[in-house]
């Protein structure tokens, strides 16, 4: 049986290569189908693992608190919008109130309607995100660290100084020649000195990759926009204590809020594990529309081999007859053509596999993007497009199986 298999193996590939124009287009909507999966696999992966990276960058056991349940949005909800912010107060009250708590830092955002910037003679990087931050900022969070200089100290906090930390993107731009701090820059037409850089933080892509923080004293932030008041904080709890933290935090907060018993909050606590598993919800749509579009392709791919495979039928009518006399069964002429129909779209599968991981490549090397083929979705997309080949592969092998060797002997 297998030397049987093995034979019409060889002969399937001897028609491949006979027929390759004919072959490549026959196979090209399986291409198209696998090819979707395992890009679509590699771009998730990279994606994950991205997001992975930079939610651990926010530190580990940690949790952030906002008046806003999307974000700051203009377009959100009028319950959200008529909320009362965050204080400063609300950020001692959660270190009294909570004994899993083991940090709080709060950080100010200026009116975001205007458009920021930092600029120097020799530069200017707009959009920045700016905001300010007590002296702890870089203890919570993880993406914080000092690169160069130092961080904001309480005393430049308790004096309202202006004193900046520039992202490490931001202070080539603004010094080409290096060495930012002790140098002044200028931030919406107030003059700041640099005592730091702050490290980029992990886990960014492409455009995503760019650091544009600029961080000051949070009273320095509240001295320059007096109407800004989106106080927004990051809790850090002890280790192992999140869940018993974010209970503790969420009461605290209810009780200072006015929050009845039952009610819905009017603020939100969220943590690493729920906003990745909000983007495994998101990444599970993307894979239901995955596996509609590659449908489209395998079935377009598999009406192309079952109509390829009628025309080699008729084509080989005589070649059937001449096999049927000299003693071939039915099961070895079925088995025959459902070779050729798996091995033609298995060599669809493989030649997806090789342009994916190409493309893949591609964009790892341009965009330093960590995303590759998974092993499984590599096997999957190998046996989806064999499994193509048997399927409609069946119609054509029948056919042949049922010939009458006289009559295909007569056939011209």
């Amino acid at each position: 049986m297998a030397q049987q298999h093995g034979e019409s193996l060889r002969q399937a590939l001897d028609t491949l290569r006979t027929h390759k124009t004919r072959s490549a287009l026959t196979v090209f909507g399986v291409v198209l189908g696998v090819g979707v999966i395992m890009l679509v696999a590699a771009l998730i992966t990279g994606f994950d693992y991205n997001i992975q990276e930079q939610i651990k960058q926010y530190g580990v056991d940690t949790a952030f608190i906002s008046k806003w349940s999307q974000g700051m949005h203009g377009n959100a909800p009028l319950d959200e919008r008529l909320r009362k912010p965050l204080v400063l107060d609300d950020e001692r009250a959660i270190l009294e109130g909570s004994p899993a708590v083991r940090n709080v830092t709060a950080f100010l955002m200026p009116p975001w309607e205007q458009t920021h910037s930092v600029r120097t003679k020799m530069g200017e990087v707009q959009a920045i995100d700016f905001r300010g931050v007590q002296p702890n900022f870089g203890q919570v969070y993880a993406n914080a660290s000092t690169l160069e200089g130092r961080f904001i100290s309480e005393g430049d906090d308790i004096h309202k100084e202006k004193v900046v930390m520039l992202g490490e993107n931001v202070a080539p731009v603004l010094f080409p020649e290096g060495h930012a701090v002790g140098k002044d820059v200028m931030i919406d037409g107030t003059d700041f000195l640099v005592i730091g850089v702050v490290e980029k933080p992990k886990g960014g892509f492409g455009m995503g990759d760019e650091d544009r923080r600029i961080l000051i004293p949070l009273s320095t932030m509240k001295k320059m926009y007096p109407s800004a008041d989106e106080v927004s904080m990051r809790m850090q709890s002890f280790p192992g204590m999140l869940q018993q933290a974010v209970d503790q935090t969420r009461e605290v907060l209810e009780r200072r809020r006015g929050v009845p018993f039952g009610g819905k909050d009017n603020f939100s606590i969220s943590t690493a594990e729920e906003q990745v598993a909000e983007f495994h919800k998101i990444m599970l749509m993307v894979y239901l529309a995955m596996i509609v579009l590659s449908a489209v392709g395998l079935l377009i791919g598999g009406v192309g081999v079952m109509n390829i495979m009628l025309v080699s039928v008729t084509e080989r009518t005589r070649e059937i007859g001449i096999r049927k006399a000299i003693g071939a069964r039915s099961g070895d002429i079925t088995w025959q053509f459902l070779l050729e129909a798996m091995t033609l779209t298995g060599a669809g599968g493989v030649l997806a596999l090789v342009l994916v991981n190409g493309l893949v490549l591609l964009v790892r090397l341009t965009l330093k993007w960590p995303g590759s083929v998974p092993l499984w979705a590599v096997v999957a997309g190998i046996l989806v497009s064999v499994s193509v080949g048997l399927v409609f592969g069946v119609w054509p092998a029948m056919k042949a199986s049922r010939l009458d060797p006289v009559e295909a002997l007569r056939y011209e």
